[in-house]
């Protein structure tokens, strides 16, 4: 066994030969730890080399080791220990059996005396002692983020110091031998042979070298998360969906279509968003700051003068009540007079020079990168329409922003949306691909996440296969707004407003109660009045809109979909009605001008799906960089 030891970075190249029976990454030339675990009968005895970051560590010195094996093999092994040393059977009998050690000790043995003599060692004040190192085996539990199990590499104290490899979080690339192991719940083990590289941790920083860390705690720490086992699990759920997704629409001719993340138009028309620019966002505080110091390097002060005015109006309203002195009265008129007029002059002097009033506070965009006020995107189903209506059926994968200052736990200011557009498609056939498309993600992360749906069981939510299985076997309840009003109004046990007016939006409780108590699945609520849904959404006969939304128990809105309003009198009427800047909104309306189609689509909220898979209750812990009111450290 070579007893090479590099733990900075090592001059041995890192593309070694690997075993050709398990193949290594195409550009590293490393195994997966996944590819490893489970194959014991096939991968023993092969040489490979593996990377990955240390989850704990457990050091055991050789003398402990070898106390497993029988007493004639110890009793070798001493006697080669000490082979070609002044070394007795007598000393070899006390070093192993401590009894007659004892009694050799208490007759005064005086071979075993004049042993001690030679192996003791002398400490002085201010020398390092003389002792060696002990020799020992360090067992390591390595992961590299491809699965929920860890490999064990046992690596010998004579390749690295076990003080530079036994921190939590250290990063080692080693290659070695995998042999069985013949106790513990690891079938197989690396035996570590060349130390390839050491990424050492400083332990008392290192946010990870705690057990069990809260999951809200760990945002804060967004750069070191996925090294734990839980996020790690959730990150690869999250990459099974989105590679399911993409599946999904390739299957059924669907074509990916990027839509613009930077926009003009509020694709809602009620929306808090985002505003983009280059300017100084203080450009109002900085106004005022400017008026306050432009006379003051003349010497005059507005703040001055009116603090002046504020006072010359308190002695005309005093010599006023007294009316002692009609004189003195008669010039503080006169002086107020001036002192105002001082007022007004400076402040039609400052107007002037900024080229604003005080009461403007709106930003001038016409030295701003755009010329007009841009925004982020709160949705993509506008831009995807128009080139639904050219190549059919279309969707869009990517992040939407919006400006949230609440704390709920299903919101997040930049969440990742699947946004779908079908040509010549009503509101039933979106129902129906939502659906289909619903059930298909389920049914994806149980086929290929077994061993991670598996941990989730364990640790997180023991309910979630069979939440996933009931979904897929079964078919999803659909009723109207109004069914679902209905619904709420007949049952016993109301715990919620019963006051259901017309135009009455269904707030969360209701749609938790239908979803959790009433149904007890996931359900379909379709047909919504007007007022609960963007602008472009197609306006039915009896005054409903053709919109709907997918609820799932405990979470709420999954999915939201519509047909939308091809008729240009309708959506034009519709827009004027809310009051939207209809210049914003021009290049929509030409496409009802020019070759309109009836089109429908949807939005799955993907963050939200994988939040619902995994059963969290936060949606900030399945998402990779979580940004919210107040949060965006990294």
């Amino acid at each position: 066994m070579s007893t090479t030891t590099n733990q900075q970075t090592s001059p041995v190249p890192l593309h070694l030969e690997s075993s050709h029976d398990v193949p290594p990454l195409q550009y590293s030339n490393r195994v997966q730890i996944k590819t490893l675990l489970g194959r014991s009968n096939s991968v023993v005895g092969q040489r490979v080399t593996v990377g990955g970051w240390i989850k704990s560590a457990k050091e055991v010195e050789k003398a402990v080791v070898s106390s497993s094996l029988s007493s004639s093999a110890a009793t070798n092994d001493a006697v080669k220990n000490y082979k070609g040393k002044d070394v007795s059977c007598v000393e070899i009998l006390q070093s192993k059996i401590p009894l007659i050690r004892s009694i050799l000790d208490v007759f005064g043995g005086s071979g075993y005396v004049q042993r001690k003599k030679r192996e003791s060692v002398v400490t002085e004040p201010n020398h390092a002692t003389l002792l060696p190192p002990k020799a020992s085996i360090v067992y390591l539990l390595l992961t590299d983020g491809s699965c929920v199990q860890s490999l064990q590499v046992v690596v010998d104290s004579s390749l690295a110091s076990p003080s530079r490899v036994m921190a939590t979080g250290t990063c080692l690339l080693v290659q070695g031998q995998l042999e069985r192991t013949s106790e513990g719940k690891h079938d197989i083990e690396l035996k570590a042979e060349i130390i390839l590289h050491i990424g050492t941790v400083d332990f008392d920083k290192y946010p990870l070298s705690k057990k069990r860390i809260p999951l809200d705690t760990l945002r804060d720490y967004s750069h070191f998360r996925p090294r734990t086992t839980t996020v790690a699990t959730l990150m690869r759920i999250r990459s099974a969906l989105s590679f399911a997704t993409h599946t999904f629409f390739n299957k059924h001719e669907f074509i990916d279509v990027q839509v613009p993340i930077i926009t003009t138009t509020d694709s809602e028309g009620f929306s808090n968003m985002f505003k983009v620019t280059t300017l100084d966002q203080n450009q109002k505080a900085e106004k005022k700051e400017k008026l306050e110091t432009i006379y003051e390097n003349e010497g005059v002060s507005l703040e001055h003068v009116k603090a002046a005015v504020k006072e010359k109006s308190n002695i005309v309203a005093h010599l006023q009540r007294t009316e002692s002195n009609r004189e003195a009265l008669a010039a503080a008129v006169q002086d107020l007079k001036k002192t105002n007029d001082l007022a007004s002059q400076l402040e039609a002097r400052e107007k002037r020079k900024l080229g604003t009033s005080f009461k403007d506070d709106k930003i001038d965009s016409s030295n701003d990168f755009f010329p007009f006020q841009t925004y982020l995107t709160v949705s993509g189903r506008l831009h995807l329409e128009s080139y639904a209506c050219a190549l059919g059926n279309v969707y869009s994968f990517g992040p939407r922003f919006l400006v949230d200052k609440t704390d709920s736990a299903k919101l997040a200011a930049e969440m990742w949306m699947v946004e779908v557009e079908m040509a010549f498609s009503q509101l039933q056939d979106s129902m129906n691909c939502a659906s289909d498309f619903f059930k298909y993600l389920c049914n994806w992360v149980l086929e290929n996440c077994s061993q991670e749906m598996e941990f989730v069981r364990k640790r997180i939510d023991t309910t979630c296969s069979n939440r996933l299985n009931q979904i897929i076997s079964g078919s999803l309840k659909k009723l109207t707004y109004h069914e679902a009003i209905e619904a709420l109004k007949k049952t016993e046990d109301k715990k919620y407003e019963t006051n259901f007016e017309s135009g009455f939006v269904l707030t969360s409780e209701h749609i938790s109660f239908l979803a959790e108590a009433i149904f007890k699945n996931p359900i379909i609520i379709y047909n919504y009045p007007k007022e609960a849904k963007p602008f472009y959404v197609r306006q039915n006969d009896d005054g409903t809109v053709a919109a709907f939304d997918l609820f799932v128990p405990k979470l709420g809105t999954v999915i939201s979909g519509s047909q939308n309003e091809e008729r240009l009198n309708m959506i034009s009427s519709r827009i004027d009605e809310l009051g939207l800047e209809r210049e914003k909104y021009e290049w929509y309306l030409d496409l009802r001008r020019n070759g309109t189609v009836i089109n429908s689509g949807f939005t799955l909220r993907f963050d939200l799906m994988v939040l619902f898979a995994t059963g969290l209750a936060n949606v900030r812990d399945v998402i990779p960089f979580p940004r919210s009111y107040g949060k965006a450290n990294n």
